[in-house]
C-alpha cells in the first residue's frame, strides 16, 4: 500500500512541476463603461449609482465622450504579458474596428486590474460600438479570452498576437 502511495505522490509532483513551468493566465472580469465629458463613469462610488449613470449614458449618446474597459486578470509565469481589446463598430453604414493594447504585470492570487480606454476624436470617429473581445497574451501564446455576446462567429478564432503596445 505504501508503495502505491509513493508512486502517486511522485506522479502528482511531476505533473505539478511540468504544469508550473508554463505560463498561465485568466481573464476574470470585463467591465465596459461609457465615460461622460468629464471622463467619469459614475457620479458617486455607489454601484447602484454607477449602473444608473451607465443606463443614462446608454440612452444619451450625445453626452458620451469615451469608453473604458476595466479588466481583471490573473497571470503567472508570463514573460511578455499583454492585454488586447478589439472593438467592432458601425458608423454611417461602414464597419469600423479598433484595437487597444497594453503590457500588464504579473499578479497575486487575487488578480490585478488594468484599464484601457478610447476617447476624444478616436471615440467619435469609431461610431456605435456593437461588439468587443478581450484577450490575454504571453508573447504569441493566447492565455485567455472573453467576448461580448454580439462578437461575430466568423471571428471566433483569436487573431494574431499583439505586435505593438499602447499604454
Amino acid at each position: 500500500m505504501k508503495h502505491h502511495v509513493r508512486w502517486l505522490v511522485v506522479v502528482l509532483w511531476l505533473a505539478a512541476a511540468a504544469h508550473g513551468f508554463a505560463a498561465s493566465g485568466k481573464l476574470l472580469k470585463i467591465l465596459p463603461h461609457y465615460l461622460d465629458q468629464k471622463g467619469r463613469h459614475s457620479l458617486s462610488p455607489s454601484l447602484y449609482d454607477r449602473d444608473a449613470y451607465q443606463a443614462y449614458l446608454r440612452d444619451k449618446p450625445e453626452e458620451r465622450a469615451g469608453l473604458r474597459f476595466d479588466i481583471q486578470y490573473r497571470l503567472a509565469k508570463a514573460t511578455q504579458p499583454r492585454v488586447r481589446v478589439e472593438l467592432r463598430a458601425m458608423k454611417a453604414g461602414q464597419p469600423q474596428a479598433r484595437v487597444l493594447e497594453a503590457e500588464v504585470k504579473k499578479t497575486t492570487f487575487l488578480g490585478r486590474w488594468v484599464s484601457l480606454s478610447i476617447s476624444g476624436e478616436d471615440y467619435k470617429n469609431l461610431g456605435e460600438i456593437s461588439a468587443w473581445r478581450v484577450t490575454l497574451w504571453d508573447g504569441p501564446q493566447l492565455l485567455g479570452e472573453r467576448k461580448s455576446f454580439l462578437w461575430p462567429p466568423d471571428s471566433a478564432a483569436p487573431s494574431a498576437p499583439p505586435t505593438t503596445v499602447k499604454p
